[in-house]
């Protein structure tokens, strides 16, 4: 049993390391990975859902073509199969908006934080715009925040005058 655990191999006096042959890992083989699901999906065949946080054994690849690059990081393809129907699903990395990019197999389930942020840089730039239009509404802008921040003051004030009480 104790043999098992040996660190050190004896290495004869003729050992010639050359004339072991090396294996050549080709530049395009899919590299196995463990990973979790980055988003939930739903199967296009079998509507089943893969929720996110789900851990798969995937293959990633690099992707090719004029696609394959984005300011010069990598993007990778990653297969996984559906956990009822093993439908391939794949998808892509997306280094423009730091997500991922859902590609076949499979649809991407609606997230409401990304719609969030949407609506609120829809919004900003709507007020950049009508304030570079129109002074007069940015000075008006400009009154309304200074109101708003010396109401949030005196709340503050408040609340820290009674809790030293």
């Amino acid at each position: 049993m104790g043999e098992r655990k040996v660190l050190n191999k004896y290495i004869p006096a003729d050992f010639d390391p050359r004339l072991v042959p090396r294996l050549k890992k080709s530049k395009d083989e899919l590299i196995p990975v463990r990973m979790m699901l980055p988003f939930s999906i739903q199967c296009s065949s079998c509507s089943s859902f893969m929720y996110r946080g789900r851990k798969f054994n995937s293959k990633k690849e690099p992707v090719k073509g004029e696609k394959g690059k984005y300011l010069g990081i990598q993007r990778f393809r990653f297969y996984i199969k559906c956990t009822v129907c093993s439908r391939p699903v794949t998808f892509l990395t997306d280094p423009q908006n730091a997500d991922y990019e859902m590609e076949s197999g499979a649809t991407r389930n609606y997230e409401v934080h990304k719609d969030k942020e949407r609506a609120d840089e829809d919004v900003a730039a709507e007020r950049a715009a009508e304030e570079k239009e129109d002074p007069m509404k940015a000075l008006e802008n400009r009154v309304l925040a200074s109101q708003r921040e010396m109401q949030e003051m005196d709340s503050l004030e408040e609340i820290r005058a009674l809790n030293m009480k």
